[in-house]
């Protein structure tokens, strides 16, 4: 079983833009981390819609962990790092291993933070991201912008996974 991390909303009055993204960012990550906090592995790994047969609580967070690694280490920073995405395998992300534990899940996504602030240390909104993806360039804004939709988005999942876990709601 996880713990909670502590968030906190983003400066209200906001004058630096990519600060801002990271604290939305930020808020948004420890919102999905926090969805585990308390479920077992069996909770947590339990895929509650027939429709969708690998959507589990553990593999959401896994694949917020890759979004994470592909769209600002890779594409944004152009950091030369291990792609979970080059496999043929377009479910990869969503694969539990016997291993993959909240406690293990939320670690690997933790340390994805850290390579995700490293990446685009020293950048500006406007800059463009280091790698083209689809022969289109981005900008490092597009890039936050995108990962915190994708993290919102996934968050929202998460609410519901969490809620046929244990009946708990709420942020």
């Amino acid at each position: 079983m996880s713990n909670t991390v502590s968030r906190s909303w983003p400066e209200q009055v906001a004058r630096d833009e990519l600060r801002l993204q990271w604290e939305f960012l930020d808020f948004l990550r420890a919102t999905a981390v926090n969805k585990l906090a308390g479920l077992s592995r069996e909770q947590a790994a339990a895929t509650p819609l027939p429709s969708s047969p690998l959507f589990s609580a553990l593999g959401v967070i896994k694949h917020l962990t890759s979004v994470e690694r592909w769209w600002i280490s890779l594409v944004g920073g152009g950091v030369q790092l291990p792609n979970a995405w080059d496999s043929p395998d377009r479910d990869i992300d969503f694969r539990l291993s016997e291993q993959d534990t909240p406690d293990s899940v939320v670690a690997a996504y933790q340390r994805e933070w850290v390579l995700s602030r490293d990446a685009l240390s020293g950048m500006a909104p406007e800059d463009l991201a280091r790698r083209e993806v689809h022969g289109q360039h981005r900008t490092v804004r597009w890039v936050l912008a995108h990962v915190c939709q994708e993290t919102a988005r996934h968050v929202g999942h998460l609410d519901v996974l969490r809620e046929l876990a244990d009946g708990q709601v709420g942020e």
